[in-house]
């Protein structure tokens, strides 16, 4: 393990001591295993869009033939505000 320092809010410590003690484990263990649990969630998120980003391939036609050719033109005309 590696020692490391942080600030708290009082009210942040205040709470987090009681679940230590609900729980029975170090106020560094309920440290470790929120920051353990944000990065999980995170982890998952990432995945989670990325899976929703590769769904959507080729799941839509514009009915347009040349747009991996024109894509820039394509582009500047849905975003020219004329």
């Amino acid at each position: 393990m590696v020692r490391t320092q942080i600030q708290l809010e009082q009210d942040q410590l205040r709470r987090i001591r009681e679940l230590a003690h609900q729980e029975g484990i170090s106020i560094a263990e309920v440290i470790r295993r929120a920051v353990d649990q944000m990065l999980q969630d995170t982890e998952q998120a990432r995945r989670w869009k990325k899976e929703r980003a590769l769904g959507a391939v080729g799941r839509f036609a514009s009915g347009l033939q040349d747009v991996s050719q024109a894509h820039d033109r394509y582009l500047e005309d849905a975003f020219d505000p004329r």
